[in-house]
């Protein structure tokens, strides 16, 4: 159909997108001991291009060998057996005319120290999250403080990652910069009481995101997309907001804007909802103060909700949806009745059951 927005293409820098759709990055915990999905994760990945997908994101690699990792089994992209594993995947993906992005991470506060080789939990402030950690059923342990060796490290570790997704040949890499993690944590005055540069007003706050974008850009070949990850809720503590007002949010953005990006990425729980206390959604708060393309997730599970999110966005991201049907990309474009999953449903993404 020619007035079909959700199948038409979009042009993203150098790339042309097959349609609107894009598979959401999950983080999961298939890796091992080698730090290598399963194959049936790599399988998943590529019967989303199948079906239809124009993005199909990885789960969220950890970035480096210390601190980073938060639960067990998570994957990386830093030697060569991981990157050839991921080489195989990524040109599945491309041959179906899709784009494969790489989305990195660290997980600061959220991590599990005992399954990181340093056995260290490090973030922006000692402060720790609320609730108790889901998967041990106790406090999350108080983290160090970040020296300045440690940021120096740590951003280190998302340049290498980029690297290896470069060496993968995947067409872009996504910094998550959302959902509570380092990054995150950093941005947010919740979670970042330093006062030293990276502390304090939003501006400083924002140094370290700024930091690890400028580096990892350094490193990314001129053809490759480069994209930002970013919510105003954590998976840790919820009910929380993350920036405290719609002017420091917007500051935010306004800042990534000016950054060398193609894309950010708005994730939230839901995308209708209104944010702050206006009645804007977080992707029209956006829009407003950035003239970037921006992707949208967030309970869009069926053609309705995905054509409404279009109406602020330019790409929708899903997530429970894609991981569970198999047959979403096409299900959409046919129109199909389509019941959205439960978090619960979508549990399975954590387990050592096959992905459907």
């Amino acid at each position: 159909m020619a007035d079909d927005l959700l199948f038409s293409p979009f042009h993203l820098k150098n790339f042309t997108l097959k349609n609107r759709l894009g598979v959401a990055p999950m983080t999961r915990m298939s890796g091992g001991a080698t730090s290598i999905p399963r194959q049936d994760v790599f399988d998943f990945l590529v019967h989303r291009a199948q079906d239809g997908a124009a993005l199909v994101y990885t789960e969220a690699i950890v970035t480096d060998y210390e601190s980073a990792q938060g639960y067990p089994g998570q994957a990386r992209m830093l030697t060569q057996p991981q990157i050839t594993a991921w080489r195989g995947v990524v040109k599945a993906i491309q041959a179906e005319g899709s784009l494969a992005i790489m989305q990195m991470f660290h997980c600061g506060r959220m991590a599990w120290p005992e399954i990181n080789p340093a056995q260290r939990s490090i973030a922006p402030s000692p402060i720790t999250p609320k609730q108790d950690n889901p998967l041990t059923q106790a406090p999350y342990p108080v983290p160090e403080e970040m020296s300045q060796f440690d940021i120096d490290h740590v951003i280190n570790g998302f340049v290498e990652t980029a690297k290896g997704a470069v060496a993968a040949g995947f067409d872009g890499v996504e910094i998550h910069g959302a959902h509570g993690y380092l990054i995150n944590q950093f941005l947010s005055a919740y979670s970042n009481q330093r006062s030293d540069d990276y502390g304090g007003t939003p501006d400083r706050r924002y140094r370290f995101a700024h930091e690890v974008i400028q580096a990892v850009n350094r490193v990314m070949p001129e053809d490759k997309l480069l994209i930002f990850r970013i919510s105003n809720w954590a998976i840790a503590d919820m009910e929380i907001s993350l920036f405290s007002d719609q002017a420091e949010y917007q500051g935010i953005i306004a800042l990534l804007n000016k950054e060398p990006l193609d894309a950010i990425s708005v994730s939230t729980y839901d995308f209708r909802e209104s944010a702050f206390g206006t009645d804007k959604t977080m992707a029209e708060l956006s829009r407003e103060v950035c003239d970037l393309p921006l992707m949208i997730c967030g309970r869009i599970h069926d053609r309705a909700s995905a054509e409404e999110a279009l109406k602020h966005a330019d790409i929708v991201l899903s997530g429970k949806s894609t991981l569970l049907n198999p047959n979403w990309m096409e299900d959409v474009k046919q129109g199909r009745k389509l019941e959205p999953f439960t978090s619960d449903q979508a549990a399975v993404a954590y387990t050592e059951k096959a992905l459907p």
